[in-house]
């Protein structure tokens, strides 16, 4: 059973969704990728409260690393990625190239883009993290501009 609740977040409107209690997803507004809202249950907060305030502390700059229990829904190579994105380390980056090489494929770069596009836990799972050789900011379901704050704020050089 899904269900799922609204949080505010210094980067607009957060939803957070459950699939039988455990955190499935975490989508920003106007996020590509962002399945229906008709698929995220009913609307209910209860299964969040741990999710609410590791965010709060993410968000408040004391929290660097999520010790939550996640329900990741995809193909195993999906996974594999995503499992990856939560390696790297708080402030940290890594291009698609590095990602691709640390799973075994150098050249899979392009797929670790399209599975780091499809992260159904945006920030919890840190697809923010990840570059384009060089530096460049490369892709984000969130916008590119959310991209940039998040590293800025992660690297303590936001300007809020």
């Amino acid at each position: 059973m899904k269900q799922h609740t609204l949080i505010d977040s210094p980067y607009g409107p957060l939803t957070l969704v459950a699939d039988d209690g455990v955190l499935c997803g975490l989508y920003m507004a106007g996020q590509r990728h962002r399945p229906p809202e008709e698929t995220f249950g009913e609307r209910d907060a209860s299964p969040f409260g741990e999710a609410m305030e590791q965010l709060k502390a993410y968000f408040e700059g004391e929290l660097r690393e999520f010790t939550l229990e996640l329900r990741l829904h995809g193909t195993p190579f999906q996974r594999g990625v995503w499992d990856r994105l939560r390696r790297i380390p708080y402030g940290e980056t890594r291009s698609y190239g590095e990602l691709a090489t640390a799973l075994g494929n150098p050249g899979a770069s392009r797929a670790v883009g399209l599975a780091n596009g499809r992260n159904p836990i945006g920030i919890i799972v840190p697809c923010h993290r990840v570059i384009g050789t060089g530096g460049s900011l490369t892709g984000y379901g969130g916008g590119l501009d959310r991209k940039r704050r998040l590293l800025d704020f992660e690297r303590g050089t936001a300007l809020f």
